[in-house]
């Protein structure tokens, strides 16, 4: 095999291995760890950057392995599978720093967390660069035993019983979606992505059942998503560590279910297959209920990362959103929120991971002038906050444009009035958070003085960095949205290369 053909399975192996090493090394290791993540953490960048390259330039890195009579594991890199496997390389590098010193007094086993927090990027890369239903639905179900044992590390009664939540609502869902892959493999046999889709050809004798099997699919899909009414897992998830619930916000989890959705819409029915079945309608308004149901909910949290985590059961649904309207603009608005959502949220939990672990603050109600305390985390929350809400020039501006133009421009003038109604509710909880941080005085003796434990910053740089580092690249991916290989530069060529007739 040629070295193109090695390229997607060495990109899965360079966190698959280091991550069974990982759970070998002695607790006392600390250094032998930290290289090995961060040293893994830089060899994916490195080949991802090299297959950005490649796919760019149209190179064809396709690995093809037998799985049984007439199955094959495929993993291939189109320009969409790139785009999700480069968030996911940049973002686990981000997240390693920052839970190597998120956990560095951690009680609890971290070579039993960074072994299976490399599984668990392993499968989501695995997910990412899935050519088939076959190859996605193995590592969607690796996904979920991976991240379990995260969900679960700190073995609290409470991070035990958010796990079985977690569990019952995730092999639910993968339940349907096996169910749904079988029946399309029997129907149609073993299918590749294909963009614009490859099941036109069977529409005339199978069309009823397509469209069954379409809502089988999102069902499943739709757990990890987080679309309303499987969402439950999602708020009680938050008991685990703040790396965590950042890895389940940004890149993992709710990304592997939304991702899933844009597959099998473009890739398998086809946008234009899919209107004519009638599914499109559907899904679009299940997205709008959700964006609508989170941010209300978010609403009444007191609790940061709770708030936080009904924010994400609404924004990831802007993507269903934009899979479910006919038409390119609306397509570029969900697919470039695969990454601006990815780079907002986990900045945000960062930051609500440095005000718990620097000042033992949970809920917002008790976060009055932290600003004063926290500057440089608090002005990189408040830049995502404002990316939330679509304040221009930040990145989400940039996908609630498109979407909006995407639902003018496909005659679904009501998109319009949820878009509008989700910024304004996504201000109404973000604002008040804002307001609370940098211009309430802050209650009780202000802190001591001098140098903090960590340090003369307000908290470790490795825990300062990796925020302020997202908060940059979400500003400048709004900034700088045509630059070349901007996420909305890459996501355009996604749409002229595949999904335009």
């Amino acid at each position: 095999m040629t070295f193109d053909n090695w390229l997607p399975l060495s990109i899965l192996l360079t966190s698959l291995i280091p991550g069974a090493l990982i759970f070998m090394i002695p607790e006392e290791r600390r250094g032998l760890r930290t290289s090995l993540n961060m040293g893994a953490a830089v060899l994916k960048l490195a080949l991802v950057a090299l297959m950005v390259w490649g796919v760019r330039h149209e190179h064809v890195y396709e690995t093809r392995l037998p799985l049984a009579a007439g199955l094959q594991l495929v993993l291939a890199a189109d320009a969409l599978s790139v785009l999700l496997a480069a968030l996911s390389s940049v973002l686990w590098f981000v997240t390693t720093l920052y839970a190597i010193a998120y956990l560095e007094h951690s009680p609890q086993s971290r070579s039993r967390f960074f072994g299976f927090f490399s599984l668990c990027v392993s499968s989501t890369l695995g997910i990412a660069l899935a050519g088939n239903l076959i190859t996605f639905l193995l590592f969607y179900e690796m996904l979920t035993l991976t991240t379990y044992p995260l969900v679960v590390h700190r073995g609290t009664p409470a991070s035990m019983r958010a796990g079985k939540i977690y569990l019952a609502y995730t092999i639910g869902g993968g339940a349907l979606f096996l169910l749904a892959v079988a029946w399309l493999t029997a129907l149609t046999g073993p299918l590749d992505f294909t963009g614009g889709g490859v099941l036109r050809r069977f529409a005339d004798p199978h069309a009823g059942e397509l469209r069954v099997i379409f809502f089988l699919l999102i069902a499943g899909l739709g757990v990890k998503a987080a679309l309303v009414p499987l969402h439950g897992w999602l708020p009680q998830a938050m008991v685990a560590p703040a790396p965590v619930s950042a890895l389940l916000h940004a890149v993992a989890v709710v990304k592997a279910g939304a991702f899933g959705i844009v597959r099998v819409v473009y890739d398998v029915y086809g946008i234009q297959f899919a209107a004519e079945l009638g599914v499109l309608r559907p899904l679009a308004v299940l997205a709008a209920v959700t964006i609508v149901y989170g941010s209300v909910r978010a609403l009444f949290q007191d609790d940061l990362k709770k708030r936080l985590a009904y924010s994400t059961v609404s924004q990831v649904s802007y993507i269903a959103l934009g899979a479910g309207i006919l038409g390119p603009l609306a397509t570029l608005g969900g697919m470039v929120h695969l990454v601006h959502q990815g780079l907002m949220k986990i900045t945000l939990f960062f930051c609500a991971g440095n005000v718990a672990e620097g000042a033992g603050i949970h809920r917002i109600s008790r976060m009055a002038g932290i600003g004063r305390r926290f500057p440089v985390t608090m002005a990189a929350f408040s830049l995502a906050a404002f990316g939330m809400i679509g304040v221009p020039p930040m990145a989400g501006f940039i996908s609630k444009w498109f979407l909006a133009a995407g639902a003018l421009a496909a005659g679904e003038g009501w998109v319009i009035g949820v878009l509008a109604a989700s910024s304004a509710l996504n201000a109404a909880y973000f604002l008040p958070i804002l307001h609370t941080v940098w211009f309430k005085p802050p209650e009780g003796p202000p802190p001591a003085a001098g140098p903090t434990p960590r340090g003369r910053l307000e908290i470790g740089w490795m825990l300062l960095a990796p925020p302020a580092v997202t908060a940059l690249l979400a500003l400048t991916s709004g900034l700088l949205a045509d630059a070349y290989l901007s996420p909305l530069w890459w996501t355009r060529l996604i749409v002229d290369r595949e999904y335009l007739p």
